[in-house]
């Protein structure tokens, strides 16, 4: 990413996304306004976009359809605006693989913070120092630090995200040790996320759907509740 920060902003009330538009615009970023997902969809296969800012209830496809075709398509941050302030509502967001979760009527100026975090934390992506290169093998899996890549048994490469390969590189390095979301946070990205960010538990959710036999029963990165997460098995070097 260079130069001004790209936001992609679909909201379908012209009252909140002109005006919100014009403020992120006054702090040095450029902005894309979409009224609706078809729209929003067209945006992102037209420019190069940093991050998208998305409200949730819209006509037609809703917003959270719209974080799943994201989320399914890469690992482009996302934000998601809405009037709703239910904490369910708020975790289905977050689990669909948003970054984050703004309530409206909210904080320009909270929003452009959590925007800032949340680009400062895409900007840094995986670092491999040179000559830093293992390779952490476990229950079949291969991690390849040099190459950042994962590999199934059958020498498969499994597409993962910059922030699925350093979660699961921080608990193949951790065998067996409860990691809580902090430390995992502490290890992956920082001490920058927000009040509700659930980025830890999403990465969660789908690097188990690539490396486990049943996701919803988990037997390799095991939820030890009130801890965090572990990894329970054996891990080889080499």
């Amino acid at each position: 990413m260079s130069g001004r920060p790209h936001l992609l902003l679909i909201d379908d009330e012209t009252s909140i996304r002109d005006p919100l538009a014009r403020y992120l615009e006054r702090q040095g970023f450029r902005v894309t306004e979409a009224e609706s997902a078809a729209s929003g969809r067209s945006a992102l296969g037209a420019y190069g976009i940093d991050l998208v800012l998305l409200d949730i209830m819209m006509p037609g496809e809703d917003g959270l359809s719209l974080t799943r075709h994201i989320r399914a398509h890469g690992e482009m941050p996302v934000i998601l605006l809405t009037a709703r302030s239910e904490e369910t509502d708020r975790i289905v967001g977050l689990e669909m693989g948003a970054d984050d979760y703004v309530v409206k009527p909210f904080s320009p100026r909270e929003l452009v913070a959590r925007i800032k975090t949340i680009l400062r934390r895409a900007a840094q992506g995986v670092r491999v120092e040179s000559g830093d290169s293992t390779d952490y093998r476990f229950a079949g899996w291969t991690l390849k630090t040099a190459e950042q890549e994962l590999y199934a048994a059958d020498g498969t490469l499994v597409p993962i995200s910059s922030g699925e390969y350093r979660l699961i590189e921080a608990l193949v390095q951790r065998p067996g040790q409860v990691l809580s979301r902090d430390q995992l946070l502490d290890l992956t990205q920082g001490r920058e996320a927000g009040p509700f960010d659930r980025a830890i538990d999403n990465q969660i959710s789908r690097l188990r759907k690539k490396i486990e036999v049943d996701p919803k029963n988990p037997v390799l990165i095991k939820t030890v509740w009130g801890g965090g997460y572990r990894l329970a098995t054996e891990v080889r070097t080499g």
